[in-house]
């Protein structure tokens, strides 16, 4: 047999010989790579503000957080003392502030953790409002929010409180306390 017959030999074995290096180095390459921890973060940003804009480019809300941070997981976004301001054109804005946030990973489901404080200021034909709780939840797509927690809702000089609350913060805004309410009113 000469050369050029076993050319065809020469060229199998060649590749089969890449092929093999070829399969080493990757298994060498896997051996180094490290594991990814199950819930690490992919990223994160510090002093981070996010607009959203209605059909009108008018500010519909904003997003104030002093750190974000993803998790590839379970696509999550945590918070670190969230600052949520929801814009109606009627009346003063909604202010949500919280110690922690949690947003789902469909962006429907914001869940504050710790103490939670819901402030509308005073304007003309707007009374003050000032709601203390903890775990809310809040649907910025519907304007709705709600807790099973303690409430507490201040329009000076008049005080309520109770177990329990949902709340529509567009119009028509509706406040429901569920349980155990009590108030203290001020009379004229």
């Amino acid at each position: 047999m000469s050369l050029r017959e076993n050319k065809i030999y020469l060229y199998l074995l060649l590749v089969a010989l890449i092929s093999a290096l070829l399969a080493n180095f990757t298994e060498l390459e896997e051996v180094f790579k490290t594991p990814t921890p199950p819930h690490s973060p992919d990223y994160f940003s510090n002093n981070y503000i996010k607009w959203e804009m209605n059909e009108l480019g008018r500010l519909k809300s904003k997003l104030i957080s002093d750190k974000i941070i993803h998790y590839s997981d379970d696509k999550t976004t945590h918070t670190i003392k969230p600052v949520m301001s929801f814009y109606n054109e009627k009346t003063p804005p909604w202010v949500i502030a919280s110690e922690t946030g949690v947003l789902s990973a469909d962006g429907k489901d914001l869940f504050l953790n710790g103490k939670v404080a819901i402030n509308r200021e005073k304007a003309i034909g707007v009374s003050q409002l000032t709601i203390n709780t903890s775990q809310l939840k809040v649907k910025p797509e519907t304007s709705y929010a709600e807790t099973n927690e303690w409430a507490e809702l201040i329009s000076p000089p008049n005080i309520t409180t109770g177990i329990g609350m949902k709340m529509t913060y567009i119009e028509p805004i509706h406040i429901e306390l569920l349980a155990n309410v009590k108030g203290n009113y001020e009379t004229k």
